[in-house]
């Protein structure tokens, strides 16, 4: 059965490169050259922090080449759109965290289309989802599928990702296009730390942000010896999406970023990582947040 999914994964990964426009496919055809510009990927970009990403990646140069996954593309208007303007430069691929094999056939299409990465932003994520999951008030609604949902999607997605994408990272971080090193960013939250918990509740989302953090810091220590690639985490703020709209009233006006303000502090942090800030947690101001 898993077999199965994995092929049919692979051959919608395959149409999607398949479907981009000629210039793409000459950069494909020379992937194992240094490319003119580096290449980002972000993972969970339909919408929200994502897709402002992708947007502003785009818009920074018109030689540097992004890779946008989700789990429907087809249903993704704005990146649909983004994929029209920028022709030849943006790869939209399918990916659905909870499905590894879907991971692994746009690892498939990522090294048959670009062949490295120097960026990789993990930005999916799940807080409430209505009649399935919602942040907790107190211990008595904690419920194990939602324990185990958040846990998925928040803390065991990225971390395939990046299993997959590990390769690419690497030879991304052996081009002389970028940094001398390649550069992993994972979303986490403040409410993922545990030193700066003192409000209590959302037991689910706290929990599957920790995870990610010590997944994140435990990736970053083998990657960081072995390969030259990066890990850091980034807390964007509250920020004005779909993930944040339900919990907004009690924040106030001047918490509440534009989904352009966020990315573009998160993009300055990612700018000026350098290598000895492999497996730290910044706030979208550059400030370090406490474990």
């Amino acid at each position: 059965m898993r077999a199965n999914t994995l092929r049919a994964a692979m051959a919608t990964a395959r149409m999607a490169v398949s479907s981009l426009s000629s210039p793409a496919r000459a950069l494909s055809s020379a992937a194992a050259a240094p490319p003119a510009s580096g290449v980002s990927m972000v993972q969970g970009a339909s919408r929200g922090i994502g897709l402002e990403f992708v947007r502003q990646l785009l818009r920074r140069s018109d030689q540097g080449r992004v890779v946008a996954t989700c789990r429907a593309p087809d249903s993704a208007a704005e990146l649909q759109e983004l994929r029209r303007e920028h022709a030849g430069r943006l790869t939209v691929l399918p990916l659905d965290v909870t499905d590894e094999s879907t991971i692994e056939a746009a690892a498939a299409a990522v090294g048959e289309t670009h062949g490295s990465l120097d960026l990789l932003i993990n930005a999916a994520g799940i807080l409430s989802i209505p009649n399935v999951i919602q942040p907790e008030t107190s211990l008595s609604k904690v419920q194990k599928s939602s324990l185990l949902l958040a846990y998925e999607v928040n803390a065991v997605g990225p971390i395939l990702v990046i299993k997959h994408m590990r390769p690419f990272l690497k030879i991304g971080a052996s081009l002389e296009t970028g940094k001398g090193f390649s550069l992993v960013a994972n979303m986490s939250a403040r409410v993922g730390s545990i030193g700066d918990n003192a409000l209590g509740g959302w037991h689910s989302y706290r929990a599957s942000k920790t995870a990610l953090n010590q997944l994140t810091k435990t990736a970053s220590v083998e990657l960081g010896k072995k390969d030259n690639i990066a890990c850091i985490l980034l807390h964007p703020g509250t920020v004005d999406t779909d993930l944040s709209r339900p919990f907004q009233r009690n924040v106030a006006k001047d918490k509440l970023f534009t989904r352009e303000f966020s990315v573009q502090k998160l993009l300055s942090i990612i700018d000026n990582a350098k290598k000895t800030d492999n497996g730290k947690f910044f706030a979208w101001d550059g400030q370090e947040i406490p474990w």
